[in-house]
């Protein structure tokens, strides 16, 4: 249902590992300046103490100046530009971090990368040029590159957390991430207490599809040392991955037991119980979110979505109420205020949330929608009208899509002369306005006027020759209430040829194609069509071509699914009276 599927879209964190999602978070390269090497994450290094010019030529020196000036005024490239070269010509260590700090900040990935390799080069046992090398080969895809320097890094004493890696690799082909893996292994066993490694190592493997194998790399750190929150939620994952829900379940409700306070945790519990349709216990999940923090207004958003799905509208109205006074979510509040009101038959109150809905935001539309609905289902034509015209005042397209809406709403309420009157005097407000002429031929069908509809689609299609809604619907309507097969089939192949994966299309050519006798052609079509989109009434057209081939079981299966799906189907039972009139 659309709101939990909006529920399951507002969950930003998710349970998946091949998007190669981590547990934690992990540090990104810097933007700017130089990385340096910490327990965790890479930080800037402080400012290079004041830079001893003795020891430079004149040149030198006047080339330092300059930069120095152009950084002042701004000129960023020109004194990064500067300090580049001053680093190669003078090697000295103050003037490389300092060129590093300003390729750093202009994002030049070359020119880190040269820089790089000479502060290695001059300052051998320092670990930071190895950690930004290593950034910046996996800012360029050489993974391996990478890896080498990150092992440097570990091997002059500094550390680094590998897990920047993994977030990297999700799109390498599983060939190239088999190569990583090996290399993983071997720096497993050569550095067995980084554990960085080690889980890195999972990721990989998963990220290959190897999960048996990742799960066993994970089994062996958490022999080596106490679950984490992070690796609980990396088993759930893994499980997940495996189709073990239970056993995934199961990890995450240990986990929020170990570790109470960890949200992320907590969230991705809540989420996978969600996607296991336990409601109720997500539920409490999220509750214990906003006890933890009853800023949280996403969590309790939330809430309110879960709280629809299980019709607890009262609580869920609470919520939403909340939120639309400290302005958050305020538009997806209101549309399912209205929403709550609508299921409780308080129509006016749900015109009223709907309303509040406003421009520009998602819903807004549709909320526009049910609220003219039901404002012309309470006989409150005038009022419905003249709120669009308030919201479309000068904004024509605007204008145009309300006077659809409102005239669907019209012929839907059975005010159908009132519908005509509408989108004529539109028409004469925007002459061959293409929407506004299709809206009228619905208008004409709901008469089973079918010169009218005729007319306005004659009309779109010479002035749009490839709209293939417009060839679709005439099409399709000569071909099922005239004889005009020909003509039919020539628009529904123009329209086929304008969408040929619009499964309404293949439909359609389906059935002229069967009316002109061509039934291996008009069954490969409504088999492809019913395959795309399987409705009943595609099965009834189905299910008669198949009939009329001699396949009658094939065609009683059809029908007799497609009634299990819509036992409503006047569609359906009417096709199987015709046919098999004693069943």
């Amino acid at each position: 249902m659309r709101y939990l599927a909006s529920l399951l879209t507002s969950l930003a964190v998710g349970l998946t590992l091949q998007s190669c999602a981590t547990v934690t978070d992990s540090p990104e390269p810097p933007a700017a300046p130089t990385p340096t090497v910490a327990e965790t994450a890479p930080t800037p290094p402080p400012a290079p103490e004041p830079i001893e010019y003795g020891n430079f030529t004149e040149e030198q020196l006047y080339q330092a100046i300059i930069s120095e000036l152009s950084a002042q005024r701004g000129q960023i490239p020109e004194a990064g530009q500067g300090y580049f070269e001053l680093a190669f010509s003078t090697r000295d260590l103050g003037i490389i971090q300092r060129a590093v700090q300003f390729a750093s900040i202009n994002n030049d990935l070359n020119g880190l990368l040269q820089l790089g390799l000479l502060w290695a080069e001059v300052a051998p046992e320092d670990p930071q040029p190895h950690l930004l090398l290593s950034f910046q080969f996996i800012e360029s895809g050489d993974f391996q590159q990478a890896l080498s320097h990150m092992s440097r890094v570990i091997d002059l004493g500094g550390r680094i957390d590998f897990s920047v890696l993994s977030n990297r690799t999700g799109r390498l082909t599983p060939q190239a991430r088999a190569g990583l893996i090996a290399n993983l292994q071997e720096l497993s066993q050569e550095y067995p207490h980084e554990v960085s490694i080690s889980t890195t190592l999972v990721r990989l493997l998963a990220q290959n599809q190897q999960y048996a194998e990742a799960l066993a790399e994970l089994q062996k750190i958490q022999q080596q040392q106490p679950n984490d929150a992070a690796m609980f939620l990396l088993e759930a994952q893994l499980h997940q991955s495996m189709d073990q829900v239970a056993l995934a379940l199961r990890t995450l409700r240990t986990g929020t037991r170990q570790f109470p306070d960890d949200r992320n945790l907590r969230f991705n519990y809540a989420r996978v119980l969600i996607q296991n349709d336990d409601y109720p216990g997500a539920q409490e999940q999220f509750r214990i979110l906003v006890e933890q923090d009853p800023r949280d207004w996403e969590t309790l958003y939330s809430i309110a979505l879960l709280d629809i799905e299980m019709k607890n509208y009262d609580d869920a109205a609470r919520s939403l109420q909340r939120l639309v006074g400290v302005d958050q979510r305020a538009d997806e509040s209101q549309f399912y205020l209205g929403y709550i009101y609508e299921q409780q038959g308080r129509l006016e109150e749900a015109i009223d949330h709907y309303r509040q809905v406003r421009i520009g935001t998602q819903n807004f539309l549709a909320a526009q929608q049910q609220a003219t609905r039901f404002s012309i289902q309470l006989g409150q034509l005038q009022d419905a009208h003249q709120w669009l015209s308030r919201l479309s005042r000068g904004q024509p397209r605007l204008d145009v899509l309300f006077t659809t809406i409102e005239s669907g709403a019209l012929l839907q309420a059975g005010y159908s002369n009132e519908a005509k009157q509408l989108l004529d005097t539109a028409l004469n407000r925007y002459p061959n306005e293409v929407d506004l002429l299709f809206a009228r031929v619905l208008y004409f069908d709901s008469l089973g006027d079918q010169a009218g509809s005729e007319q306005d689609l004659r009309q779109i299609i010479l002035m749009q020759p490839e709209d293939a809604r417009a060839l679709n619907h005439l099409g399709y309507m000569l071909a099922d209430q005239t004889e005009r097969y020909e003509e039919a089939l020539d628009l529904l192949e123009r329209a086929t040829a304008a969408d040929p994966e619009d499964p309404a299309i293949m439909d359609s050519l389906g059935w002229a194609q069967y009316k002109l006798g061509r039934y291996d052609e008009a069954l490969e079509n409504l088999r492809r069509a019913f395959a795309l989109f399987p409705d009943h009434e595609v099965a009834s057209h189905l299910g008669e071509v198949l009939w009329m081939m001699g396949r009658h079981e094939e065609a009683s299966t059809v029908w007799k699914n497609a009634l299990e799906e819509r036992p409503d189907s006047e569609l359906i039972r009417a096709v199987i009276e015709r046919f098999q009139p004693a069943s």
